[in-house]
């Protein structure tokens, strides 16, 4: 319950200061379920139970025989936000006496469109494959430390993942069915570019975490989810043979790594 009450805490400032921008509130939520992600995991558990205990009266189950199915297949659509963690290491230019440090400074929504295909391992547990395409884009800004000049980058991206995860479900009451969700997440970015200020590298691999609510209806099932996904490799490109303008490199250099994060929710139909 301690994740709960810092969120709550958070949200209370948030109403008291309107002045935090989307950045503040996005970082912080990921820096929350970093570094407390097991105690997130447990929170979200109880979170679902007691949501699955909360129902007063039986009813009528929509499709009752579904979930006896051994493969189950859908399509996605969604939206999620992505966000660079960038590590600064404050290097002082010695030609130029230039400190530049970079940070993703505001967010735009993406597009998220997908399938997936689920094996039923059990009664509780399946396997779900589901590629992926991701349309979306991030926003840097960079600051030069001594002048306050700025500069800014847009990464525009097109993600191909092919997530692999592991669904817990807790037993279905009435026309509800919530669920835990984690695995990992191979990502291809199709539009990475050269000649740019930094230069990512195109593949990445994530760790997810998420939860769900498997929602019966008459004639199909509707799934929103809500998973937040954590970059483990860094995509920083170092080697910068690329670049046609020389001052650019400041910029690679000003920076020892970054990791991307990202929050998705989806809308599966199956």
């Amino acid at each position: 319950m301690i994740v709960w009450y810092k969120c709550w805490t958070f949200f209370c400032l948030i109403i008291k200061n309107n002045e935090l921008s989307n950045k503040t509130l996005l970082c912080y939520v990921i820096s929350l379920m970093r570094t407390n992600i097991f105690r997130s995991i447990i929170s979200l558990a109880l979170f679902l139970f007691f949501l699955n205990l909360a129902a007063q009266e039986r009813k009528v189950q929509n499709r009752p025989y579904i979930d006896q199915r051994k493969f189950h297949y859908g399509f996605l659509l969604g939206l999620h936000m992505q966000d660079i963690e960038l590590e600064n290491n404050g290097l002082i230019d010695s030609e130029t006496g230039e400190q530049w440090y970079a940070e993703i400074d505001n967010y735009s929504p993406g597009f998220t469109v997908g399938v997936l295909g689920d094996l039923r391992l059990n009664k509780y547990f399946s396997l779900r494959l589901s590629p992926t395409i991701h349309f979306g884009q991030k926003h840097a800004k960079y600051h030069e430390q001594c002048s306050g000049s700025d500069s800014t980058q847009v990464f525009k991206s097109t993600y191909i993942s092919l997530p692999l995860d592991i669904k817990f479900s807790a037993p279905r009451y009435n026309n509800f069915r919530p669920y835990l969700i984690a695995g990992v997440n191979p990502m291809v970015d199709l539009t990475a570019r050269k000649h740019d200020a930094l230069r990512l590298n195109p593949f990445d691999l994530y760790l997810e975490i998420g939860m769900g609510c498997d929602i019966y209806l008459p004639f199909f099932k509707l799934i929103p989810e809500l998973k937040f996904c954590f970059g483990l490799l860094d995509i920083i490109n170092r080697d910068r043979s690329d670049l046609i303008d020389n001052s650019l490199l400041k910029y690679t250099k000003s920076v020892n790594g970054g990791h991307s994060n990202m929050i998705v929710l989806t809308f599966n139909f199956e």
